[in-house]
């Protein structure tokens, strides 16, 4: 994955969380409860911790190898389909089974961050 793609993706994830965010406060405030609407915030702010992480692989990608990085980078957009992914359907759908797939995608997150901490122990910049 180059630079380019993490740029544009963590772009697009920040676009959807901000417009998410907006649609949570103002569009479905009257529609959800306010659990459903923790919810679906929760999401909004994984979505979007994650989308800026994104831009900070961008500039990592560089001075380390790519392969890596790109681990990351991969496990960090499967985490924000599966467990942003899976809030916001439970939050606008109340289908309780949907939280069973949060988890996956808070693993995808562990494992992203995990791969980066090694990476930093292990690898020497250039």
């Amino acid at each position: 994955m180059q630079e380019r793609h993490l740029l544009a993706f963590g772009a697009l994830n920040l676009f959807i969380a901000i417009a998410a965010g907006a649609f949570g406060a103002h569009g479905l405030k009257s529609q959800l409860s306010s659990e459903m609407l923790a919810i679906w915030q929760t999401a909004v702010q994984y979505q979007m911790l994650h989308g800026l992480a994104l831009f900070a692989l961008a500039s990592l990608s560089q001075p380390w190898p790519a392969r890596t990085i790109r681990r990351s980078a991969i496990a960090m957009l499967l985490g924000i389909l599966l467990f942003s992914g899976s809030l916001y359907a439970l939050a606008l759908s109340g289908i309780r089974i949907l939280g069973a797939i949060t988890p996956i995608g808070g693993l995808a997150f562990l494992f992203a961050w995990a791969n980066l901490f090694w990476i930093a122990l292990t690898t020497k910049s250039t």
